[in-house]
């Protein structure tokens, strides 16, 4: 159907294979290396890794722990995005629990920030230009992609303030699941054309007026001191909060409703485990899984509050098709953009030609035409 996208389920990278449990393997007797079968070689690996997994992890105060129906685990990082403090809690966790899957809060759009260096994504980070407003337009629609570009403005705002690019923690889980056997790397946030369009759909044409104007003059210092006191309510959130605050149906779509599809993402995460079978004879063994999401702080209370709900994904998946009042407002937006660019250019050349025609040589020309013309 139209307006809608599928889930993302896992990003487009090295392929990892998932297993993993905390339940005891059999052990795999000493003998000839060459004549260890698959699954005895897959179980050895495994207890390797339980071997380094904590039964009783010492994990940071921003780690909040959540349990499934079926007793597999779940250890969801808060974060600050714009955080060095953030990044340490994220590679202890994962390399105390050492999880099955590990989940962040990021989807398909974005999945370049895992693989840029540092240096490349702070110049990035910075630079909001052309190019990028046309890409984003392109992508999501005018008014998406302008409230894209104005997202990105406060992005590039606090980046510059710290000198730091943002998504540190995300590319510090990817690191460090690669270093686990058997972790799987998932992308668990909710693709952003559907949430840029969702979001604009809930505007009315002054409130999207008020908000880009709010988002356009946006320039109050940051420091990193701030960036940490925020811990508990990461930063880049806790300004749009502030400037979303009072358009409550924005609130929903940009903050609640990924609430509840990241809490889809972690619960579908945390499924059992099927241990592989020496044999199709074997009994089918499920164990219980483990798994570290990392998100933003401000996202950890509303994780938690539909942890234990019943969740419809399709619902927040929909984009839905614009009033007619949005309709309206988007052409009388069009309209005024190409009548400004039309008066300007007409502007800019009548302005154009009458300095031209100021000139000493275009006088004297004009002069010569005029003694030339026959009957005078």
């Amino acid at each position: 159907m139209e307006g809608e996208e599928k889930p993302a389920q896992e990003a487009d990278m090295e392929p990892v294979v998932t297993a993993g449990t905390s339940e005891a393997v059999p052990r795999v007797l000493a003998g000839d290396p060459q004549n260890i079968s698959d699954v005895d070689a897959f179980n050895l690996l495994l207890e390797m890794k339980l071997k380094r997994r904590r039964e009783r992890p010492n994990l940071p105060r921003t780690v909040t722990q959540l349990v499934a129906e079926d007793g597999s685990r779940v250890y969801v990082v808060g974060t600050a995005h714009f955080s060095d403090d953030s990044k340490r809690d994220v590679v202890k966790t994962i390399r105390e629990v050492q999880p099955d899957v590990v989940v962040v809060e990021l989807c398909q759009y974005r999945v370049s920030m895992l693989k840029m260096d540092e240096r490349t994504l702070l110049r990035e980070a910075k630079e909001v230009n052309l190019e990028k407003l046309q890409q984003a337009v392109r992508q999501n629609g005018l008014m998406s992609g302008l409230m894209q570009m104005l997202l990105l403005k406060v992005s590039a705002h606090i980046t510059e303030q710290l000198g730091m690019a943002p998504g540190g923690e995300f590319r510090e889980a990817f690191k460090e699941a690669s270093k686990v056997p058997f972790c799987k790397f998932h992308l668990g946030d909710r693709p952003i054309p559907v949430t840029f369009k969702r979001a604009i759909a809930a505007l009315s044409f002054w409130q999207k007026v008020k908000l880009a104007w709010g988002l356009c003059f946006l320039s109050d210092p940051i420091s990193k001191d701030d960036v940490e006191r925020c811990k508990q309510k990461d930063l880049l959130e806790q300004m749009m909060a502030e400037m979303i605050g009072e358009f409550p149906d924005l609130h929903r779509t940009i903050v609640s409703e990924r609430d509840v599809y990241l809490t889809y993402m972690l619960r579908q995460a945390a499924r059992r485990l099927e241990l592989p079978r020496a044999s199709d004879a074997e009994p089918r063994k499920c164990v219980p899984s483990v798994v570290v999401g990392v998100v933003g702080m401000g996202h950890v209370p509303g994780i938690e509050k539909n942890w234990s709900t019943d969740l419809n994904i399709q619902e927040i998946m929909t984009v839905p098709p614009p009033s007619i009042s949005g309709r309206v407002s988007r052409v009388a937006v069009k309209a005024a953009f190409f009548g400004l660019l039309g008066y300007s250019l007409y502007w800019m050349g009548r302005r154009t030609m009458n300095l031209v025609l100021s000139l000493p040589a275009a006088q004297f020309c004009l002069q010569r035409v005029s003694e030339a013309r026959p009957g005078r």
